[in-house]
């Protein structure tokens, strides 16, 4: 756990480096992105650089004001850079995200950004992706019909359940997350088509063709792959 702590930490602390002065950057949400902000908040301090950021959850606005850097919006800014985790990172730099229930937001950020850095442990890295169920969210009243077109595209649904509370986890859009278990998802770029087209889904977490760089946390430390 300590060994793949430190790869995560690896992993954002070299992607901070890729900040300009002047930036204004996406700010992914997860436990790698974690080390990305608090990097970026050790290089404000330290060498002053000028920098604002566009959270894609909370946990992203609550660690950018602990890191004192200051926040807006895509209504006011354009994203130069974003940096940001996934669950899963297959060979062709498409990704399963949405572990953190933030994919909606961060594929809304992500997709603006001019350059989009993906940041992880190398346990991230799979041949395939389907191992990690992925996650949809959907709009509550939906549950029904979405569940079955899940099933008839061979997938195997649940609710995500809160921990600590009784019920759904529910999303920062007051919205339900499903996740799907599939065999194997062997073209993501249609299935992630495909999914957005059922009534009742808001986005799912699949992220396909938009990833610029991808920098990933080895034990002996991270580099771009």
């Amino acid at each position: 756990m300590i060994i793949m702590s430190q790869m995560k930490k690896d992993a954002g602390y070299l992607a901070a480096g890729e900040v300009k002065d002047g930036q204004i950057l996406g700010l992914g949400t997860g436990s790698t992105t974690h080390y990305f902000i608090e990097a970026v908040g050790k290089r404000v301090a330290s060498e002053g650089i000028e920098v604002m950021g566009i959270p894609t959850s909370y946990q992203s606005f609550l660690l950018a004001k602990a890191a004192n850097i200051p926040v807006t919006t895509l209504d006011e800014h354009e994203i130069d850079l974003a940096v940001d985790g996934a669950d899963e990172i297959d060979p062709k730099f498409n990704l399963i995200k949405g572990g953190g229930a933030a994919h909606t937001l961060e594929k809304i950020v992500d997709y603006s950004a001019k350059e989009f850095i993906v940041i992880a442990d190398s346990s991230k890295l799979v041949d395939t992706l389907g191992a990690f169920p992925l996650p949809v969210e959907i709009i509550p009243e939906s549950v029904t019909p979405v569940m079955k077109a899940l099933k008839d595209m061979g997938g195997v649904p649940e609710i995500r359940m809160g921990q600590l509370k009784d019920g759904p986890v529910i999303t920062d859009n007051g919205n339900f997350i499903l996740d799907v278990a599939f065999s194997a998802i062997e073209n993501p770029i249609h299935m992630e088509k495909d999914l957005n087209a059922i009534p009742g889904v808001v986005e799912n977490g699949l992220f396909t063709e938009m990833v610029d760089k991808v920098i990933i946390g080895f034990e002996d430390g991270a580099r771009f792959i």
